[in-house]
């Protein structure tokens, strides 16, 4: 067996912020599997083929990408920010769960910088104190989840890094999100809304909660929810490192 599967994150947008590690595997790929938008970010050259697909088919393309490798090809699957913050990695070992013909396959997970990173950089130092992320999209877990761990980490006072907030076939979800941690009493928690990080697109803008309108955000758009101790000074927002 000769093939290998590396599963690498593209970073939040900016070229510059993808890893040498990450180029070095793209410059000797044969074959690129990923979402559309994903694969798109990688240039097309002779002897590369490219396998875009769907966003709704994980488990689809993590198999698709398995047997090109056991086929002998050098497959990189590729996401945005980090392969295994709510991407790749995790459908690719899943898939392999049922497939123990392939378990001896190289395989390798390069990291990348995921977009609460990212975010987080392009305001300040938010992030500075214990945090947790949650994914708002209820397509691979229903929407009480999703609710119970947003009560449970307001409770915490964790500063909240919100992944896919609002769509327009979710657009009630990131309303009820923001009615929830207000409920918890957060309205005067500081919010980031970090629109298309490290891209010419970039947009950062900070309220209060109880400012915060569910039309700031979409799928482009990362949200941190700071925690109760955390500060403006200047246009920087950062959590302090002690908290008493």
């Amino acid at each position: 067996m000769t093939g290998t599967l590396t599963i690498a994150g593209l970073g939040p947008g900016d070229e510059a912020l993808i890893t040498p590690e990450v180029s070095a595997a793209l410059a000797i790929a044969t074959d690129i599997v990923g979402y559309v938008p994903y694969v798109t970010r990688v240039p097309p050259r002779e002897g590369l083929t490219l396998h875009p697909s769907d966003n709704r088919v994980e488990l689809q393309r993590a198999r698709e990408a398995l047997w090109l490798a056991a086929e002998g090809r050098q497959v990189v699957v590729v996401s945005s920010g980090d392969p295994g913050v709510f991407a790749m990695a995790s459908a690719v070992f899943e898939a392999l769960e049922d497939a123990p013909q392939w378990h001896d396959l190289p395989i390798r997970v390069l990291p990348g910088v995921t977009a609460m990173l990212a975010a987080a950089a392009s305001a300040g130092a938010p992030l500075g104190h214990d945090f947790c992320a949650i994914n708002l999209s209820d397509n691979l877990k229903p929407w009480p989840l999703i609710e119970h761990r947003l009560r449970l980490a307001a409770e915490a006072d964790f500063a909240i890094a919100m992944y896919n907030p609002r769509s327009a076939s979710r657009a009630d979800g990131f309303a009820r999100t923001l009615e929830i941690l207000k409920e918890a009493g957060c309205g005067e928690r500081i919010v980031i809304f970090a629109r298309a990080v490290s891209t010419p697109e970039q947009r950062i803008e900070t309220v209060e909660l109880r400012d915060a309108r569910p039309e700031m955000a979409d799928m482009r758009t990362l949200v941190i929810v700071c925690n109760s101790t955390t500060r403006q000074v200047g246009r920087w927002v950062y959590a302090p490192r002690q908290v008493r």
